[in-house]
């Protein structure tokens, strides 16, 4: 009886448990409710194979039909066991096209804790507002979906938020869409208090960190990037206990510095690049135990790389270029055993033995461009087999490449150019290198041979990127014949003779960047042609190509034709160039018309360079509103005509030079209302009349001007007072600045960031003889007025203009005295008011200046002796000539001794002074001659050797590799 009880109880029991678990599966079908405002989201979406990005997307909605009527069980559906309720929806990358507002069914979803929308392609919708209402919301992603607007105020309700990610929201041009208000940032951080992964990257926030991130102590990944962040960033984040991963890159306003850290921090990547942040590598790095990655490039570090970073054993990637680290050992690299990527480019490295590295045996990546490096060719190099990029360019490298070099078989870019190497290179080992896909050997010592006999065409790497510029090369490689997938091509600088092949424009459908400059080029094979359409960037120039122009295609950015011997016209198809940025044919022989439409081409062209040719009729009259274009250079051609009243639209300009034509016009005042303009050259035209006095005393014209030239025109009147009180960038002078005029910018070519650094260049005239300067220092400032009618006197607001160092008011009808306020110029260099009617005294002030080189006076009404000492003793009778009134040395009138004889005021050398070698100059008398033979013969000779390196050695751009 017992037994049958017993029995009884264990089959109940188990249909007892059958039941429950019967009831248990039906209530983890999904609600009816639930099921049909998923099938309403689904309706509302297009499915389209591009909104996810990835061809091979497959998308989930396209799986639910046969997956049954229980949503439970539809891919990217995810339900309660016990309530049946959805509480997670995945429908990441799955090719979803239009939009959400706050009445759609997804919200019907009242369950939802997981909610991932990530990859699709909203449309530039707002994020809705009713998100807000799924108050239990653990995850939330709408990361890289077209989302734009304003970030809603109303997901700061969802409390429980552990994961929160709208990163990565731009569109096409990277331009951001989602914004964040500042107010509303710190909403987030007060109320989202469980965040462990805060993502943000894109969002444009501009705001600074709120105090309140500082407490969010479960976050362990933090990521902030081109967030428009600015203010100093919190030292108290980088302590937060189980943070691991921390980028805030890419924020240029974004301040601070790495703190003291303390042991067992848990941080395995730390990305601060692009910002502003400064200061040294704390020594206390060494204690991030489990740091992987440190990413500080482009920031202003400086200091030594702490020898603590030895202790980091699982390090794996150090980014530390574009700053200002210095030092000569690395001693400690030896122990990081596990690095797979050092970047160390663009600092002030000086090693003389990187020989640490050695043992590095898992590099991927060495970068140790432009630095100070001087040292042997490392040989071991080559036992650090599994390299892919090598770039030790622009540094000191000296002596042969090892043979062994082709033993880097996985190498991929092989970048060593701008270094001392010798001897001969046989390119042939390198062209070995089967990944091979970026070779740049470029500005060495050595000499490239090529002898591929023992390699085949079909072992040759597909290289994209070459450049062997100054490798002394006498043709063009034939191994390039066969390179179908060329990108970049620089052959510059070297001794390639006769003309340019036509295979070369066939070589590759992607081949955009070609220079061919500084070589002996004498014509094309076929001529005359269409460039093919895929070259952007061309530089012909400095060869001796005598034909027409070839005829560039639509899209391309850069035209650098100069110093060649180009004749015809410009081609009509110019006009349709809408992408043009630079366009410089100078130097050739080129005759017509300019055409009008390079005015209206103006929104893209940033420098416009036609200087020196033969180029007739009106400056083109329409400059576009709103252009960009930095630099006019049309001097020395046969234009006529006046200058056309819209260069006023032309905001950008720095550099106007019409000089040497047949201008005929009244002085353009008007041009003054250019804030950035830094010189002007109209000399030898035929501008008339007086200069303009200003109305109003707070109008300030040509506020940044540094060098004028107005010689040889038929401008009268007095000196413009008004003028010299205004032009402050005369005012000031900075001997360390060492840097060049230029037309900068930055473009953006498939994928590169091309560097625009044209540097500007001037032509001086003197006696018949041009000077043509390549580079102009941006502390030199010159005034030339000579050759012209003015008359008055010369005016004490010359002497505020303390930078200027040539000053020439020669052949005017100037009168008066020399005004003693000429001896506050204290950087002047040449100062040449000879050819006028000037009376009095020389002033005794004038021996102050103690850089004064040239000095005349000549051809005056001058009277009295002679000031003595310093510099003026070093001048000749011609700097005194033609002033019957004048006596004492160096002419041979003395003066009557019976008056006393004029002594400088005394003063002490100092600085930069005291070492200062003077070096006479003879004078003469002709137009021009100041800006002449004083800018072409001294310019800066304060220092020789500062003069040879500055403007003497050839100047090169390097190319940012990535």
């Amino acid at each position: 009886m017992a037994s049958s009880f017993s029995h009884f109880i264990f089959v109940s029991l188990l249909f007892l448990n059958i039941y429950l678990f019967q009831l248990s599966f039906q209530q983890t079908l999904c609600h009816n409710e639930e099921r049909l405002a998923l099938l309403q989201l689904k309706e509302s979406f297009v499915i389209e194979k591009h909104a996810s990005g990835n061809p091979f997307t497959s998308p989930k909605f396209n799986l639910w039909k046969s997956q049954g009527i229980d949503c439970c069980s539809w891919e990217g559906v995810w339900c309660d066991q016990y309530t049946g309720y959805v509480i997670s929806l995945d429908l990441s990358s799955s090719c979803l096209f239009g939009s959400i507002n706050s009445s759609s069914s997804l919200f019907r979803l009242g369950h939802l804790q997981y909610l991932n929308l990530a990859f699709n392609d909203f449309n530039y919708s707002e994020i809705p507002a009713a998100l807000g209402n799924l108050s239990r919301l653990t995850y939330l992603n709408l990361s890289a979906s077209l989302f734009s607007g304003q970030i809603p105020l109303e997901i700061s309700k969802l409390s429980e938020l552990s994961v929160f990610d709208l990163s990565y929201n731009f569109d096409y041009s990277n331009q951001r869409l989602l914004e964040l208000k500042s107010t509303d940032f710190k909403s987030l951080m007060q109320n989202l208090t469980k965040l462990e992964y805060l993502h943000l990257s894109y969002v444009k926030i501009n705001s600074s960190i709120p105090d309140a991130m500082a407490n969010l102590s479960s976050l362990t990944s933090l990521h902030l990037r081109h967030c428009g962040l600015f203010g100093k960033f919190l030292t108290a984040i980088f302590h937060l206990p189980k943070l691991e991963y921390l980028s805030v890159e890419f924020n240029g306003d974004l301040s601070g510095s790495l703190p003291e850290f303390p042991f067992h921090n848990q941080l395995r990547i730390l990305e601060v690049s692009h910002t502003s942040f400064s200061g040294e590598l704390p020594v206390s790095i060494g204690r991030l135990g489990s740091l992987e990655v440190l990413n500080a490039s482009s920031c202003n570090f400086s200091g030594l790389i702490p020898p603590s970073i030895g202790n980091l054993t699982k390090f794996l990637t150090l980014a530390l270029h574009n700053n200002s680290f210095r030092g000569e050992k690395v001693s400690f690299f030896s122990n990081l055993s596990q690095l797979t990527e050092i970047t160390l480019s663009f600092n002030q490295f000086t090693f003389s033995d990187i020989s640490s590295f050695a043992g590095l045996s898992h590099l991927r990546r060495l970068d140790l461009c432009s630095n100070q490096i001087s040292a042997s060719f490392p040989s071991w190099l080559t036992n650090l087999t599994e390299l892919r990029y090598l770039n030790l360019g622009a540094n000191m490298f000296q002596g042969p490449l090892p043979s062994s070099i082709s033993r880097l078989k996985n190498l991929e870019a092989f970048i060593i150019e701008f270094n001392n190497l010798s001897g001969v290179l046989m390119l042939d080992t390198i062209l070995e290198l089967r990944y091979l896909k970026y070779l740049a050997l470029s500005s060495n010592k050595f000499s490239v041979v090529i002898d591929t006999r023992n390699i085949t065409n079909t072992t040759f790497p597909k290289l994209r990127e070459v450049t062997l510029g100054s490798c002394n090369l006498r043709e063009f490689p034939g191994f390039l014949y066969d390179q179908d997938e060329l990108e970049v091509l620089d052959l510059s600088s070297n001794d390639v003779y006769g003309q340019i092949p036509n295979w070369i424009w066939k070589l590759s459908e992607s081949l955009w960047y070609l220079d061919l400059s500084h070589n002996s080029l004498t014509n094309f094979e076929k001529s005359p042609f269409f460039l093919p359409s895929s070259i952007l960037y061309l530089d012909l120039s400095f060869n001796t190509l005598e034909t027409s122009l070839p005829i560039p295609p639509l899209n391309i950015i850069f035209y650098l034709a100069s110093k060649n011997r180009f004749n015809g016209q410009i081609p009509p198809q110019i006009c349709n160039l809408t992408f043009l940025q630079v366009f410089d044919l100078s130097y050739n022989n080129l005759s017509g018309t300019i055409p009008q439409c390079l005015g209206n081409s103006s929104k893209s062209l940033i420098v416009l360079n036609l200087q020196e040719n033969n180029f007739h009729g009106p400056i083109p009259e329409s400059w576009a509103a709103g252009n960009k274009i930095k630099a006019i250079q049309l001097g020395q051609n046969n234009l006529q005509g006046k200058l056309p009243r819209s260069l006023t639209n032309c905001r950008m300009l720095e550099f106007l030079d019409i000089g040497n034509n047949q201008i005929k016009d009244t002085f353009p005042s008007w041009l003054g209302t250019l804030p950035k303009l830094k010189i002007l050259i109209l000399r030898c035209n035929g501008f008339y009349g007086a200069i303009a006095i200003r109305n109003q005393e707070s109008d300030i014209l040509f506020p940044q001007l540094r060098i004028i030239d107005l010689s040889h025109n038929g401008l009268v009147g007095p000196l413009p007072a008004n003028y010299f009180k205004g032009w402050n960038g005369m005012a000031d002078f900075d001997e360390k600045n060492r840097t060049y005029l230029h037309a900068y910018d930055n473009t953006m070519v498939n994928g590169y960031i091309l560097p625009i650094q044209y540097p500007y260049s001037m032509t001086i005239t003197n006696k018949g003889n041009k000077l043509d300067y390549m580079k102009i220092l941006e502390v030199f400032t010159a005034i030339d007025l000579s050759c012209n009618k003015f008359e008055g006197e010369i005016l004490e607001a010359v002497g505020n203009l303390k930078g200027l160092q040539l000053l020439n008011f020669s052949n005017n009808i100037l009168v008066g005295a020399i005004p003693p306020a000429l001896g506050y110029l204290t950087n002047i260099e040449a100062l040449d008011l000879s050819q006028n009617k000037l009376t009095g005294r020389i002033p005794v002030q004038l021996t102050q200046l103690n850089f004064l080189e040239v000095f005349n006076v000549s051809n005056n009404r001058l009277t009295g002796s002679i000031p003595q000492g310093r510099q003026f003793n070093t001048f000749e009778n011609s700097s005194f000539a033609g002033n019957s009134g004048l006596c004492g040395v160096p002419l041979s009138k003395k003066c009557d001794d019976s008056k006393s004889k004029i002594l400088p005021p005394p003063s002490s050398d100092s600085g930069l002074f005291a070492h200062f070698g003077w070096k006479a100059v003879l004078l003469g008398y002709g137009c021009g001659f100041l800006l002449g033979v004083i800018i072409g013969s001294i310019v800066f000779t304060r220092r020789h050797e500062w003069v040879m390196k500055n403007f003497q050695v050839r100047q090169y751009t390097t190319r940012n590799w990535v």
